[in-house]
């Protein structure tokens, strides 16, 4: 019997079929791509790179920074933000994955990556069902006009059909606050770029495309490798990329056979307030 794969879960469905599938998943229980546990590459950003986090000059300055994560699933990074002084606020399409999440909420006290560091007041921690690209599912976020001070994305973007690769970078975009910042650990890096997905092939040049050219739609040759040629000069309005680097570590599936670490991260703010 063949190996299940998320690729034959969601191959010849519409994209608009997608959301109910996701839901399915968690409640079969196959999730391949559940941790178990925050990304060491987020914690290490948190606790050895502070020059990368939002600046000081925020729209949020004075209040708690918020921080979303699109595609939390059981809510890991969420607890963990929340514990280093964020508004953390965890968005999924899928309900039964927030229910999960909530359980995890209720037993993250006994978990020592979960504690507060001294001086830091933990910050609330909010659940959001719905769809990332609709702001009906950002009704109940205070201040959500102000934006978001830092947004972490991983296992969604590869998630994403091909379609959607311009709606994200435009909303991630638009969600972003000024001074803001947004993380990208980059997965999979070393997939072949003809395989399909989910989880889609995610070479960091499809970031360093897409990002800068919110909206704009990117061009593939027939073996799914970008068509750099046809890329048309960045928008000022566009994220520039402020750092990317190779985290010490990360989760298990960031490594390859031989074990050499693939993951990237990617830390993303304005032009007008880098």
């Amino acid at each position: 019997m063949s190996e299940r794969t998320l690729k034959a879960d969601f191959e010849n469905r519409a994209p608009s079929e997608h959301p109910s599938r996701w839901n399915d998943l968690w409640v079969e229980g196959f999730t391949p791509w559940d941790r178990g546990l925050p990304s060491p590459a987020l914690l290490e950003l948190l606790t050895e790179r502070p020059e990368l986090l939002p600046v000081s000059g925020s729209t949020n300055t004075g209040k708690k920074l918020k921080a979303l994560v699109p595609g939390c699933g059981k809510g890991y990074e969420v607890l963990l933000l929340s514990a280093f002084g964020y508004d953390a606020y965890g968005l999924d399409v899928s309900e039964k994955a927030l229910e999960f999440a909530r359980e995890h909420e209720k037993e993250m006290g006994s978990q020592e990556v979960y504690k507060t560091r001294e001086g830091v007041e933990r910050g609330k921690v909010a659940w959001l069902c719905g769809d990332f690209f609709t702001s009906d599912v950002f009704k109940d976020v205070q201040d959500f006009e102000t934006g978001f001070d830092f947004i972490y994305d991983y296992t969604f973007l590869c998630a994403l059909p091909l379609s959607l690769r311009s709606k994200w970078s435009q909303r991630q975009n638009e969600l972003l606050a000024p001074g803001g910042r947004l993380m990208c650990l980059e997965f999979p890096t070393n997939k072949p770029t003809n395989s399909g997905g989910p989880p889609w092939p995610l070479p960091p040049k499809i970031y360093q495309a897409l990002l800068p050219r919110p909206g704009v739609e990117l061009k593939y040759d027939d073996q799914g490798v970008l068509v750099e040629s046809e890329l048309g000069p960045p928008s000022p309005k566009g994220l520039m990329a402020l750092a990317h680097y190779q985290p010490k570590k990360t989760h298990k599936a960031g490594y390859d056979a031989e074990g050499k670490l693939m993951d990237f991260v990617s830390i993303w703010g304005h032009n007008d307030s880098a």
